[in-house]
């Protein structure tokens, strides 16, 4: 495998997933504050004691130690968030909370200590609460205006210490999951698809924005949109399948083409006309979007699936979006199908489409790990299933990269356990660091090098050499 000599490796983490301290030195209640057990099910009016995510691993107060355990693996860039509720308590505030700022700069400051570069998502899945339930999230209006407020912001902050940033976390979730991806407390169900699509507008509207704020004021800086990237295959050869394979590609490349082509396209125009959708909007709303389109696409990849015309055929389980289970592929113990081909596939096909550099902010293996003694006095996990899973998709990577695929970077998710966004759990884990709490809420907190902590720093230290094809 020969990857670029600038290929930036490194790994993943969510503010609402690791941070824990959610009520600490005047940070305000999120949308995560209220969801104790993940996505699926409904909110709590506050927040209760079995929310995992208040205390999480506690990075918010072990950073330093953590972040020297990434340098330890050789990161060259770190994926995180800030979240938006630690520098605007309730996301309208007229003067940002000066300790939540704070923070964000110690936590970048320890990165450069040891040459990793921040890669920092604006919103990661954590709207401010009172954003929700005042303003009904993102799809009200007003919230282009808070969030205009908010980046500015943190770019005058952190403008010479953050070179990447990331707008949305996922942003086509938002039909799947609107009050975890769009801060919309009004459910699903009730929720019209004129309300979904215009809430879609704010968000591509303040991305443009915060694109354009960016560029003003860090002219170094890069800006990208970030997808939920799954691969659907139809079920079939029948036309039918592949027809609805193809709408289905549409739904969610219509967010991609929005940022990187600025401009609504024919076949969503025609699910509009053909759904009865009118989306409010503007001849300046416009020209932002079409004027101020990002310098990459960035995307998580854990899984593909299939479609199928027949509605007989039973969805299986997945990352937020529903689909078919394929036949030919094993899954892990969460439902998720396992596809290492599929992220050459995501990566050839973006770039033919958007001809725009790409970065993997998330990949990764979510399953139970054993800790064990390690034989020399300490305690490990042997999480070769994690090797193999990392190996494979890595080995795809490199021939997407051979197929002439510009690929930016590949960051791990979950590089040290964290609490998981879909189910809560703790159980559910990722990382290549070991982090001792369980379901219950109990353990110590400590940190425990896996087996693939030693195997992801060869492959960093050999920049993909190492990798097993």
């Amino acid at each position: 495998m020969k990857f670029p000599e600038n290929f930036l490796w490194g790994g993943a983490v969510a503010a609402n997933q690791c941070e824990g301290a959610y009520n600490e030195d005047g940070k305000g209640i999120d949308i995560q504050d209220i969801l104790p057990h993940g996505m699926k099910t409904p909110p709590t009016e506050e927040p209760t004691p079995d929310n995992l995510k208040l205390t999480a691993i506690d990075f918010y107060h072990r950073y330093k130690d953590d972040i020297k355990l990434f340098a330890e693996m050789g990161f060259k860039v770190f994926r995180t968030s800030i979240a938006w509720s630690r520098i605007f308590p309730n996301g309208d505030d007229a003067e940002p909370n000066e300790q939540g700022l704070k923070f964000y700069d110690d936590l970048f400051d320890e990165c450069h200590k040891y040459g990793i570069e921040p890669l920092v998502t604006i919103s990661h899945y954590e709207t401010p609460l009172h954003l929700a339930k005042k303003y009904n999230g993102w799809a009200n209006h007003d919230l282009i205006g808070f969030y205009e407020k908010y980046v500015r912001t943190i770019f005058a902050r952190y403008g010479k210490k953050v070179k990447y940033w990331l707008t949305f976390n996922e942003i086509n979730s938002v039909l799947h999951q609107p009050l975890v991806s769009g801060g919309i407390m009004t459910p699903l169900s009730e929720l019209s698809k004129s309300d979904l699509y215009q809430a879609c507008h704010h968000e591509f509207v303040a991305s443009a924005l915060a694109t354009k704020i960016a560029h003003e004021m860090m002219p170094d800086a890069k800006v990208g949109c970030m997808i939920l990237a799954i691969p659907f295959y139809p079920l079939s050869p029948n036309p039918d399948d592949v027809i609805q394979t193809m709408e289905t590609d549409h739904a969610n490349d219509f967010f991609g083409d929005m940022h990187v082509r600025g401009e609504y396209p024919g076949y969503m125009k025609r699910y509009f006309r053909e759904h009865g959708i009118e989306i409010q909007t503007t001849p300046e709303e416009l020209k932002l979007l079409k004027e101020n389109t990002v310098d990459f696409v960035s995307f998580s990849y854990y899984m593909s699936s299939c479609i199928s015309a027949d509605p007989s055929k039973q969805a299986g389980e997945g990352n937020i979006v529903p689909g078919v289970p394929n036949p030919y592929l094993k899954a892990s113990p969460w439902g998720w199908q396992i596809d290492p081909k599929g992220i050459r596939f995501v990566l050839n096909r973006y770039y033919d489409r958007w001809q725009k550099p790409l970065f993997i902010v998330e990949n990764g293996l979510g399953t139970n790990d054993e800790l064990v003694d390690d034989g020399k006095g300490g305690r490990t996990v042997n999480d070769d299933y994690r090797i193999e899973y990392l190996n494979d998709h890595l080995v795809q990577v490199g021939e997407a990269i051979a197929d002439g695929v510009p690929v930016m970077g590949y960051t791990t998710w979950g590089c040290i356990d964290l609490v998981s966004a879909s189910t809560a759990e703790m159980k559910k884990r990722y990382g290549f660091i070991y982090v001792d709490r369980n379901n219950d809420g109990t353990g110590t907190l400590a940190r425990y090098r896996k087996k693939s902590f030693w195997w992801y720093k060869d492959v960093i230290a050999t920049n993909g050499g190492s990798l097993k094809a």
